[in-house]
């Protein structure tokens, strides 16, 4: 069994809003509202082999708590969010269960552009080829999300933090297995409005 971590903790300074409360194109919830990114990212990491999920809040977790429906078991605060993305993993590896898990999903909240189709073949591909760490790659460039291994656990609790997990992914370059994939959202990264805009116009 897996984990889906959703990385939400960051300040989104340059978006000017939170990127977890954007709308995601096209997509309505059963209720009728559209549809937010992180609503987008819960949707698609529900899979058989997924069997829970956190969603890692800081900079505005009040905000995005009160407007998106979450399980209170779900949310895992980073109370210390300006460190880093690597200090939202550590958390949300923190509150795993021990041994619980064989590895564990990280969606960052602003690469929304993932399927359902996309989770599913990474997750097969990481339990079929036994890599420690399993990567999609749209025309040669990585991109997101990543699953590592629970046997890497403890390396990202030690990772330094001003490199992050990309320091265990180069520690463990023999352990990469790569997914080809021709979603090129797994290289979109939503930073700021005029990238949000053109994301949604090219739907």
């Amino acid at each position: 069994m897996l984990a889906a971590v959703i990385l939400a903790a960051g300040e989104s300074r340059r978006m000017g809003q939170p990127k977890a409360l954007l709308p995601f194109p096209g997509r309505m919830t059963s209720e009728g509202p559209p549809c937010t990114l992180l609503e987008h990212l819960l949707a698609v990491v529900r899979h058989p082999q997924i069997g829970m999920r956190r969603v890692v809040l800081g900079a505005n977790a009040d905000e995005i708590r009160r407007r998106v429906p979450l399980e209170p078991e779900s949310v895992v605060i980073n109370h210390e969010w300006q460190r880093g993305q690597l200090s939202s993993i550590q958390v949300a590896l923190g509150s795993l269960p021990v041994g619980a898990t064989d590895g564990l999903l990280l969606c960052p909240v602003d690469h929304p552009m993932i399927t359902a189709e996309l989770v599913d073949e990474l997750v097969t591909a990481f339990y079929r080829s036994g890599k420690l760490i399993v990567i999609p790659t749209f025309h040669g460039r990585r991109g997101h999300p990543v699953i590592f291994s629970s046997k890497l656990y403890g390396a990202l609790l030690t990772a330094p933090q001003e490199l992050g997990a990309r320091a265990v992914v180069w520690e463990h370059a023999n352990e990469v297995l790569e997914v080809p994939t021709d979603q090129q959202g797994v290289i979109l990264n939503v930073n700021d409005p005029e990238t949000y805009e053109q994301l949604i116009r090219n739907v």
